[in-house]
């Protein structure tokens, strides 16, 4: 019998000799962050940062991450692991993206509603992120094979790290942006954000305008609210030394995402790390981000239930001395949210899973 089984019938065995102590535990439960190792040094690259993770339509969780000997080493390359559908355990991490002796990262794996799972990666051609450009496959066998690789943009400096959403008009949005500076500790003041559009009956993609802010902006994570109105929140540029200001960057379009607002101040604290959001079922908007004006910690969530307006429902899912850094997000079909980050140096992958009732307030 698993341990799964075992805590079922004691929870069982406790709430029949005792109703209110079953009760207790079920409310218990409603406010649980599970937290898991996914992988560590154990597995191939040292260097594992950052990680995406989509839910296939079969229900397999499926994360892709690039791993190697460093962010910049030529050795890295573009891991997928399946966690199959009743399983507890991750399958051995295998290749499925590799420029032979150039670094590829940033892995963004998504699965669209024609069955199609997309793997958007970057790939460094130069010394600094400013002389990347953004690569591309396609599954058509959900995350088992994948085709050969194409380049998606070849502009130098162009970026991803975001999950596309499906627009309520059918065309996906892919966030992009592009880093500027040629420099490894701090990113200029006119790196920007943007998306990508794609139709699915022209099958091409199409860029939107670049979001502007005075320190620069980059990794835009998007919902939308309405069919006219969408919102994204970004990562302030700049360095990573310690600031006494730096907040998440917030930026609208009121035409259905194909024109988009100048960035300005959230009262999110931002040490320059990535955020992300995601537009739950029932309509809240949750935001996972470090609440630090320099450091990478605490990772926190905070969930908006009147269209991110306010944030009023905040909790930290990670602390102390350590970094959390490049939180990926979403929800799967069951309700639970499922935060992906990296730890311990960006050695260590984790997966927190919990329901949206562990974060709202009573």
């Amino acid at each position: 019998m698993n341990r799964l089984c075992i805590f079922v019938l004691i929870v069982s065995w406790s709430a029949n000799l005792n109703p209110l102590a079953g009760q207790d535990m079920r409310e218990r439960l409603k406010r649980n962050v599970e937290t898991h190792r996914v992988f560590g040094s154990e597995h191939p690259g040292l260097y594992k940062h950052p990680a995406s993770i989509t839910e296939l339509a079969n229900g397999d969780w499926y994360i892709a991450y690039y791993g190697g000997s460093g962010e910049y080493s030529t050795d890295t390359a573009v891991y997928g692991s399946r966690r199959a559908v009743g399983e507890t355990t991750w399958t051995p991490p295998a290749v499925i993206a590799d420029t032979p002796f150039q670094s590829d990262g940033n892995p963004v794996v998504w699965q669209a509603p024609d069955g199609l799972v997309w793997l958007f990666y970057v790939n460094l051609d130069g010394d600094t992120w400013s002389d990347a450009r953004v690569k591309a496959k396609i599954s058509k066998d959900g995350a088992a094979t994948w085709s050969d690789s194409f380049v998606l943009s070849d502009e130098r400096g162009s970026m991803v790290r975001g999950k596309p959403i499906v627009l309520n008009d059918g065309n996906y949005l892919l966030p992009m942006y592009h880093e500027t500076g040629n420099d490894r500790e701090k990113m200029g003041s006119d790196t920007t954000s943007y998306f990508l559009r794609f139709d699915p009956a022209t099958q091409k993609w199409t860029p939107t305008n670049r979001i502007h802010s005075p320190l620069g902006n980059l990794q835009a994570q998007v919902v939308q609210l309405t069919d006219k109105h969408l919102v994204c929140f970004m990562r302030r540029g700049g360095g990573y030394g310690p600031e006494s200001s730096g907040y998440i960057q917030r930026a609208e379009s009121h035409d259905g995402g194909f024109n988009w607002s100048d960035a300005s101040d959230t009262d999110f604290r931002n040490p320059n790390s990535a955020v992300d959001v995601e537009k739950l079922q029932n309509g809240h908007i949750v935001l996972v981000y470090n609440d630090h004006m320099y450091e990478r910690t605490p990772l926190s969530i905070a969930i908006s239930t009147d269209q991110a307006k306010t944030f009023p429902h905040r909790r930290n899912i990670g602390g102390g001395d350590n970094t959390f850094a490049y939180p990926y997000m979403i929800q799967v079909s069951d309700g639970r949210i499922l935060v992906l980050y990296t730890t311990n140096a960006r050695t260590t992958i984790m997966l927190a899973e919990f329901p949206e009732s562990a974060i709202l307030k009573e």
